[in-house]
């Protein structure tokens, strides 16, 4: 792989898994590393990009699909790029990964947290809306979230810390060969 040569980390996982936690401090991390990085975050580009969407699953499969493209352009101009959006089905996964891959290596990053550890993290308060009925269609509770079976890394975050996590991501980014490996002082 080339030093242009761009890639795509695609953290997925239910809301308040750690995603956007875990995404910064890769990011933060690449970027002390000198890689050129940029974030592609779920709530960002909701509020940014994909506003006309809505939450059905031709609506999440749309947002992920765009999602992918951004990340697939930047890649390919050789960034790498830190996504971090729940997108619960695994086709439009698929489709994502399949456009990244046109270009740049793709890295999918299931983070594994129970809907127990969710709940009880539950930042937004989206958790206890959704179980009230306030919510609809909301991913684990009154909508599906498919695990991916294709996932490079699986993260169980519960007993260990987001920089623990994100440790974990780069040293598969490392074994990869996406990402030299840290050399200690």
């Amino acid at each position: 792989m080339s030093e242009r040569n761009g890639f795509v980390v695609w953290l997925t996982g239910l809301s308040a898994a750690g995603k956007s936690t875990i995404a910064g401090i890769v990011a933060g991390e690449l970027e002390q590393r000198g890689v050129l990085v940029e974030r592609l975050d779920g709530d960002v580009v909701r509020e940014n990009l994909t506003k006309d969407l809505g939450f059905s699953k031709e609506d999440r499969d749309e947002n992920v699909a765009r999602i992918g493209w951004v990340a697939s352009r930047v890649a390919r101009a050789g960034a790498g790029v830190v996504v971090s959006a729940i997108s619960p089905y695994d086709e439009a996964r698929k489709i994502a990964r399949s456009r990244v891959e046109e270009h740049a290596a793709f890295v999918l990053v299931y983070v594994a947290t129970s809907i127990e550890e969710c709940t009880r993290r539950d930042p937004k308060g989206l958790y206890a809306r959704a179980n009230a009925g306030e919510i609809a269609t909301f991913t684990g509770v009154s909508d599906p979230y498919e695990e991916p079976a294709d996932a490079e890394l699986r993260i169980q975050t519960e007993g260990r810390t987001p920089e623990e996590s994100a440790a974990l991501v780069l040293a598969k980014l490392e074994e990869l060969g996406l990402l030299r490996q840290e050399v200690a002082a």
